[in-house]
């Protein structure tokens, strides 16, 4: 079995946080960004319901109630469109449309959406974003099967993953060799990485001034993505919408091959073969698919010179400059990377931690995995050497940025998803260690949006959703874990330690069952 070089920074007793304060804290924040239906991820910079945020929140919210766990997607799904998208906003009709920006009354999914399923009865965005909620469906259930299956919970949303997977194989799949494209930087999550600078120069920007920002009225210019970013982001979701949100009719002037997005899309897949099983289904497609997404994952994505799954950029000529702030030099490597290889676009030579995100696969070949554990404490993302959570991006790179969305800033769901991933290919010991690290910034930053890979200094929305949720989660396992180590004797089971106090439920209400602190 694969294992990771040493660490050398070690989080020692002293960095863990206490786990009764934590595990409070962590469930204030949940209860004070629940809306009745679902959790928003920031009261303030993200007043609505987010995709793969509600999928994360759900995942820390089965601690502290399942029920609420389960409504948390079940809301979300309630948006799906017809043609199987999930989309990425699910926007509250009560909230100010000046409140946040592209409000519905900009992608008018109703009306624009009208011929692909959109909903009439509630608004959301047109684009997407990573497929990790059948995953959280499964972690969900699990928590307590005995109520999913009184509520018929993974009968409700089984049809409804099994068509949001069918739509991004059928849709998606631009590239036509198995993986699923995404079309705006929004959809991967990772929103302004360095990686789509090249993609995104043949965008043509929308007018300036045609558009008011809502984001930097709580937000820092400096930790945000540029003005000339957002207008090219504007003019892509326009573009979308102009052509009603058919994948076959719009041009998709961008379109990449992600390799963070696909890993949570067989990651998911895998899920959902597990809940076939549990509702005495069929799980063999979903395995074969998930293979198949393997598969293409290494054919098109890896990069053995770069030591780690790169991005494909389906509309760029083979050959040509890798662009964005890298210019010749970066052309060079992407040619070297991959480019011209005969699987169609350009591998992108920009490394981000989207990259390292197919530990998620189990069935990796050996010298991948291997390959990824080195490139993980390397000098390109010093885990556990130069910094003690993962970068978003490339620490080396000349487009990182410490602060700035998605370049550079370490971010929870991303440690998350690398924690699984590295005890998935047996790499427990620098799980251990991150783990704790994620337990301790998530104390000391009031549950950062994300945070400086540096200083550990909190940049963003504090009290975010899916910092507490996935804190919580890791605080879940950690505790589990010193009772496996140090058990009561005579007992099978050992309940939690006395400064872990429980979530206690509230009475039930038209909202759903609450919880308090205890």
């Amino acid at each position: 079995m694969a294992t990771a070089p040493q660490q050398r920074l070690s989080p020692g007793r002293s960095r863990r946080p206490k786990h009764g304060a934590l595990r409070s804290a962590a469930c204030q924040v949940l209860r004070g960004n629940w809306t009745g239906t679902s959790t928003v991820p920031s009261r303030e910079l993200y007043p609505h319901q987010w995709s793969w945020d509600s999928a994360f929140i759900a995942i820390g919210l089965r601690h502290l109630s399942p029920v609420r766990a389960q409504q948390e997607i079940e809301t979300l799904l309630a948006a799906q469109w017809g043609d199987g998208r999930v989309p990425h906003i699910v926007f509250n009709r009560a909230v100010p449309l000046n409140a946040y920006f592209p409000s519905p009354d900009f992608w008018r999914s109703s009306t624009a959406g009208a011929g692909t399923g959109a909903p009439r009865g509630v608004e959301t965005s047109g684009v997407v974003q990573p497929p990790v909620h059948a995953l959280a469906a499964w972690l969900v259930h699990g928590a307590d099967p005995h109520t999913s299956h009184r509520r018929g919970f993974l009968a409700r949303v089984y049809p409804r993953l099994v068509a949001w997977h069918r739509y991004l194989a059928d849709h998606r799949d631009l590239g036509g060799h198995g993986l699923a494209a995404v079309v705006h930087p929004w959809e991967p999550g990772m929103d302004n990485s360095p990686c789509w600078d090249g993609p995104l120069e043949r965008i043509e920007p929308a007018a300036p001034g045609s558009f008011h920002r809502a984001d930097l009225v709580h937000g820092a210019a400096a930790d945000r993505p540029t003005d000339l970013d957002y207008r090219r982001y504007v003019r892509l979701a326009a573009e979308y919408r102009d052509h009603g949100y058919r994948d076959a009719e719009a041009p998709h002037s961008f379109a990449v091959e992600d390799p963070g997005f696909n890993a949570l899309f067989l990651a998911s897949e895998y899920a959902l073969a597990r809940i076939a099983e549990a509702l005495d289904g069929e799980p063999d497609p979903h395995r074969r698919r998930a293979a198949a997404l393997t598969e293409a994952l290494v054919e098109r994505l890896w990069s053995t010179e770069a030591g780690q799954f790169l991005c494909r950029d389906l509309r760029a000529e083979p050959g040509a400059r890798a662009g964005g702030e890298r210019g010749a030099a970066a052309g060079a490597e992407a040619r070297a990377a991959g480019a011209g290889d005969g699987h169609g676009g350009r591998l992108v030579a920009e490394r981000s931690a989207a990259g390292l995100l197919p530990l998620l696969a189990p069935e990796l070949p050996r010298s991948v995995v291997e390959t990824l554990l080195r490139t993980v404490a390397g000098d390109h993302y010093g885990l556990g050497t130069a910094v003690r959570l993962l970068p978003s991006y490339d620490l080396r790179g000349t487009g990182f940025d410490r602060h700035r969305y998605w370049r550079g800033p370490a971010w929870f769901n991303v440690n998350w998803l690398l924690e699984r991933g590295l005890r998935q290919h047996g790499a427990h010991a620098p799980a251990d260690v991150l783990r704790a690290e994620v337990l301790h910034a998530a104390a000391a930053s009031r549950f950062a949006e994300y945070l400086d890979p540096y200083t550990g200094q909190g940049r963003g929305a504090v009290d975010f959703g899916w910092t507490a949720a996935l804190a919580l989660d890791l605080l879940v396992q950690e505790t589990a874990a010193d009772r496996a180590t140090f058990p009561a004797p005579g007992r099978a089971s050992v309940p939690a330690p006395a400064d872990v106090p429980a979530c206690e439920y509230a009475p039930a209400s038209a909202n759903g069952p609450g919880y308090v602190a205890s």
